[in-house]
């Protein structure tokens, strides 16, 4: 910039180019508007900015003649002040970039459609320098779009083997090395050297949305007060982590995040605390690239771990679930093959079962299907397997489940012994489909005696002893007795309320089924006043969407009409078959079930001329 000021200065004033710091001085001094001379009107533009303070004593002054345009990647207060305003230059429109694209080629005689064109935009997040590297590629290369295409895609190419030998649009510097040169800069702010170990787990999530308590985890802390280990290809940097003399806050990973915020490497935004963290797919693979495959490797694992405490918050917020589970899957999706390193990583269960909460249970069966494929030892392969007969039990046939679980039941036993928790574990499961392929008697006697081992090796109040308490009290109801699974229920909705909390999800379920069964011997009034107060606390801490939440307004509905409000459970029925579909699709089993429970209310209320039942 001195050097800049200097030049105009000679230009302008006839000073002394090589006294560059005095003739500087004397370009921002004539700009300063004086009383009583010649208007002179001037613009002056600073582009690419890289650090406020590099500014200091050279801004040029205030005028009502003159502007001063800045251009820069940083973001901050350093860079707000009276009078300023902020352009923010945002990605290009789907329309833009094919816009930008078809021009440039045309230019140089090269056509393509423009479905690819819009498709090649979305494969580089519609980013306009990487647009521009892309069509300075094609014309270099003569390669088609598609053929280009699936080169960007090939993840076994390095970046910049894909980007052109000479630049377009008076660039003058690559993607890859401007992005390099913005994160030595974020390294370099407080605290400093823990922006470029925060960008290294960035670019193994999802690039759409990092939930922020995630990367401020105890387990991402971990790794960024872990010493720097030389620097890579990406990196200039002269700072070393100065993390492995103190531990990291959160606070401190918080401003690490800042840091790449700051300069444009990534997008902050604490108003979104599912979603907190964007980053560009580019800056993530060319992060990634710098990196051996050892520092993959562990990469992977601390992500997973940074992952896994958050799916214990994430059942009842549905937000979360699918943000967890984009997250799981950008990470699989980079480095499987470490998350099966030293045994199956536990995130890649809570993903499987997070689809089969959600209602996505043909996803689910074909997750479970291929973690067991890939699943390396034994117990992991189990494990695995068990989760996928279990799927398969809900959604296709009972029977088949049972045979599979028996199978694998006498695998765990021949593995891990006959008294193991994951032993006792399958004989549970066998119970279940037993139940649900018909014999409710067979699956009472099956948790009856896995009931009196788990008592024995596991103690009464351990969470499987009370799993199988609430199958064993379920089935008794099915059996025939509802008036001994309400006695059951009662006392178990009082242990587990005490064990895991009233608002656990396994209170919850068992006070659902309390409420089932009262209702089925014989006190319909008592089971619509207990659902109701379990939809209020539901309600409370799930969102509207949660398929339990509309389970239990289901029941409610259902008990409605058996207390004798028919036409009230057919208008409840059908609003909760209006968001299960929306929710879950119109195939979904909970929908179908839904659906019979209206046409029977319907008819009971004498509504089956009509399509939606009036207000009674």
């Amino acid at each position: 910039m001195v050097a800049a000021y200097a030049h105009a200065a000679s230009k302008v004033l006839g000073c002394d180019p090589c006294a560059s710091e005095q003739s500087a001085a004397s370009f921002l001094a004539w700009l300063e508007p004086k009383p009583g001379a010649d208007v002179c009107r001037w613009m002056i533009v600073l582009d690419d900015l890289a650090d406020p303070a590099d500014l200091h004593q050279l801004w040029p002054p205030t005028s009502p003649h003159g502007r001063t345009v800045l251009t820069t990647r940083r973001r901050g207060a350093a860079l707000s002040g009276a009078g300023w305003r902020h352009v923010p230059v945002d990605l290009f429109t789907t329309t833009e970039a094919v816009a930008y694209l078809s021009t440039t080629l045309t230019a140089r005689h090269r056509h393509e459609s423009p479905d690819q064109l819009a498709a090649l935009a979305e494969d580089v997040d519609h980013l306009p320098l990487a647009l521009s590297q892309s069509a300075a590629y094609l014309i270099d290369s003569g390669l088609d779009c598609d053929s280009y295409r699936r080169l960007l895609a090939d993840r076994t190419v390095a970046l910049d083997a894909n980007l052109p030998d000479l630049l377009t649009d008076d660039q003058t510097t690559r993607a890859s090395s401007e992005w390099s040169v913005c994160l030595d800069r974020a390294d370099a702010l407080r605290p400093v050297g823990l922006a470029r170990r925060m960008l290294h787990l960035i670019a193994m999530l999802d690039p759409h949305g990092i939930p922020e308590a995630a990367l401020t985890s105890e387990p991402a802390r971990r790794y960024l007060a872990t010493p720097s280990v030389g620097h890579s290809r990406l990196s200039s940097s002269p700072f070393r982590s100065r993390s492995s003399r103190r531990s990291i806050s959160e606070q401190q990973a918080r401003q690490a995040l800042r840091a790449l915020h700051r300069l444009g490497l990534i997008d902050h935004g604490p108003e979104s605390p599912h979603e907190t963290v964007r980053v560009h797919r580019l800056v993530q693979r060319a992060v990634r690239e710098t990196l051996t495959a050892h520092q993959r490797d562990v990469l992977a694992r601390t992500a997973a771990d940074a992952l896994l405490p958050l799916w214990d918050r994430s059942y009842f917020d549905t937000a979360l679930s699918q943000a967890l589970r984009a997250n799981t899957a950008a990470l699989t999706s980079h480095s499987e093959h470490a998350l099966h390193k030293d045994g199956t990583h536990p995130v890649l269960y809570e993903a499987g079962h997070s689809l089969g909460v959600s209602g996505q249970d043909a996803a689910a069966v074909a997750y479970f299907r291929h973690l067991a494929s890939a699943s390396r030892n034994p117990f992991d392969k189990l494990d695995a397997q068990e989760e996928l007969a279990w799927r398969l039990g809900w959604t296709v046939d009972p029977a088949t489940a049972v045979a599979t679980l028996k199978k694998l039941h006498r695998s765990r036993i021949w593995v891990c012994g006959t008294t193991d928790p994951a032993t006792l574990t399958a004989w549970h499961c066998v119970a279940v489909f037993r139940g649900r392929a018909g014999d409710a008697d067979r699956a009472v006697k099956s948790f009856k005696r896995v009931l009196r081992v788990q008592r024995w090796k596991l103690g009464s109040s351990h969470p499987q002893t009370l799993d199988t308490r609430h199958e064993l009290a379920w089935w008794t109801g099915k059996a025939g007795d509802p008036a001994t699974a309400v006695a059951m229920l009662t006392t178990l909705v009082t242990d587990r309320e005490r064990v895991l909390g009233a608002d656990s999800y396994d209170a919850l379920e068992s006070r659902y089924a309390l409420a089932w069964w009262t209702g089925k011997a014989g006190d319909p009034v008592a089971a619509v006043a207990a659902l109701r107060g379990l939809l209020r606390q539901f309600e409370r801490i799930a969102g509207p969407d949660h398929p339990d939440l509309l389970d239990v307004r289901h029941g409610l509905a259902r008990w409605q009409g058996e207390a004798g409000d028919a036409a009230g459970a057919a208008k409840a029925l059908a609003a909760v078959a209006r968001d299960q579909e929306r929710v879950l699709g119109p195939a979904a089993d909970d929908t179908r079930r839904t659906l019979r429970e209206l046409a029977r209310w319907r008819r009971k209320a004498g509504l089956t001329d009509t399509r939606e039942p009036t207000d009674p």
